[in-house]
């Protein structure tokens, strides 16, 4: 499996290809979205502020949306999932808008939310590393949470044959990969 991931100018990049490479996937750094259409797999990266993420992405917004639609398989990690949204209280520019829904920051009282949290229906914790969650407008396409701070949120989202996750699988060691796997083969079957 081959899989493009869009390089937004900050990220979790190296990381995530050493993961992916060891679930067997070839991953390709491309700096221009329009070049990850087409690809078995889209992946956008988690680390960054999305203004900045979203200014890069605004050329190819709508096509990214267009292949979303048209059932490619995408992946999006933290502020990767944060784009398949509308927009987002962090910065100016409109996400992909292909979830409906914001991006707010969090509630609690210490934030960003960094460290291993459960995640509901996972055995193992996952690793955060945010300051902003995912509100979606039709809670159905939530498909686990977190607790932080008291506050509710989306841990993994699903529509279609796109997913994203609000934590960092990655670097969530052994399980993290495995699950990553999971999602990756739930979405490319």
């Amino acid at each position: 499996m081959k899989a493009a991931l869009f390089d937004f100018g900050a990220g979790n990049l190296h990381s995530l290809v050493r993961g992916l490479a060891q679930l067997g996937v070839d991953a390709r750094i491309e700096t221009d979205a329009k070049n990850c259409i087409g690809a078995d797999l889209l992946v956008l990266p988690g680390v960054g502020a999305f203004g900045h993420a979203a200014q890069r992405l605004a050329p190819a917004r709508e096509a990214v949306k267009q292949a979303l639609v048209n059932d490619q398989p995408a992946l999006g990690i933290c502020l990767g999932m944060q784009l398949f949204f509308d927009s987002s209280e962090e910065g100016a520019g409109q996400g992909v808008g292909f979830i409906e829904g914001q991006v707010t920051r969090l509630t609690g009282k210490h934030v960003p939310h960094i460290g291993w949290t459960p995640v509901e229906g996972v055995p193992t914790e996952m690793y955060y590393a945010h300051s902003y969650a995912c509100r979606p407008k039709d809670p159905a396409v939530v498909k686990a949470w977190s607790l932080h701070d008291g506050e509710r949120i989306a841990a993994i989202v699903r529509k279609g044959r796109t997913v994203g996750v609000q934590f960092h699988p990655e670097k969530s060691s052994r399980a993290g990969l495995q699950l990553l796997g999971t999602l990756i083969r739930e979405v490319t079957s």
